[in-house]
């Protein structure tokens, strides 16, 4: 007689506990399962091997800013649809579910407020809508902040967090926007303006061609992912293998593309610091 051959009629009535999806989080540098709550506690940084994910842009203002004292600029703007895209799916329906999903009209965040007491411009890229892709509002936005800054004589800060280069369902539309952000930018130069850039996982692509790469000090996370075109690409394309670490922060510190690294949880000191040091 076999003492196995059936289940039990009430164990095979039992079906598995149901885990709830949305509570945890895979680190996509060391694949550690991270419990969501703890996740935003530890300001969304790996505990384990201290990756830094993307922030949301008013995350970012929060740790950055001094409490209640952001002045928020030309939030009115959000993007048309110029070329009438189609291809795969209409421009414009993809903006109106990205705006529903992020609650931004676009993923540029710019304005003026306190750190640490230092008066600032403000600018954050967000790569939570359409990865952070400059498009027409990115560019314009960013432009009038530089602009502000200029002419008000206060120090400029950009955090930049754009996976995505130029928009390509705006067009040429969207690719001078890299040059205007860049020819803002050496206006305020010749004025004298102190500009911090702050990188973020990810700076890529037209982003870090223009304007997040001209600060007087370029500062970045933790292991982020800086460069124009992804490690993937570009080995296929060169047929080698690269370096460790490539386009990481810490491989371009040691190269020079960067100044320095700073945790998430010292960056707002370590602003306020360079500030100062500018007798700003």
């Amino acid at each position: 007689m076999k003492l196995f051959s059936k289940r039990h009629p009430s164990l095979a009535r039992r079906s598995k506990r149901e885990i709830p999806t949305g509570l945890w989080t895979k680190c996509e540098s060391c694949g550690q399962l991270i419990y969501n709550k703890a996740l935003e506690e530890n300001l969304r940084v790996c505990p384990k091997c201290d990756f830094h994910f993307p922030l949301a842009a008013a995350q970012r203002l929060k740790l950055t800013l001094d409490e209640g004292t952001f002045e928020e600029w030309d939030a009115e703007l959000a993007p048309v649809d110029p070329l009438n895209f189609a291809i795969p799916r209409p421009y414009a329906e993809k903006v109106v579910e990205e705006q529903r999903a992020c609650g931004m009209p676009d993923a540029c965040v710019t304005g003026k407020g306190l750190l640490d007491g230092h008066e600032v411009v403000i600018g954050i890229t967000d790569s939570r809508f359409m990865m952070g892709s400059m498009g027409s509002v990115v560019g314009e936005r960013l432009t009038r902040a530089i602009e502000r800054a200029t002419e008000q004589r206060l120090p400029l800060i950009i955090v930049s967090g754009s996976g995505g280069g130029a928009r390509m369902q705006e067009g040429a539309l969207s690719l001078m926007q890299m040059a205007k952000t860049s020819a803002a930018l050496m206006r305020y130069d010749e004025q004298g303006g102190c500009f911090l850039s702050v990188l973020t996982h990810p700076t890529m692509a037209g982003v870090l061609a223009s304007f997040a790469t001209l600060g007087d000090l370029i500062i970045a996370e933790p292991k982020a992912l800086i460069g124009f075109t992804g490690p993937r690409v570009i080995e296929q394309t060169i047929r080698q293998k690269l370096p460790e670490g490539f386009q990481r922060s810490e491989f371009l510190l040691e190269h020079g593309l960067i100044d320095l690294i700073a945790h998430r949880r010292e960056m707002k000191a370590v602003l306020a610091r360079l500030l100062s040091y500018y007798g700003r």
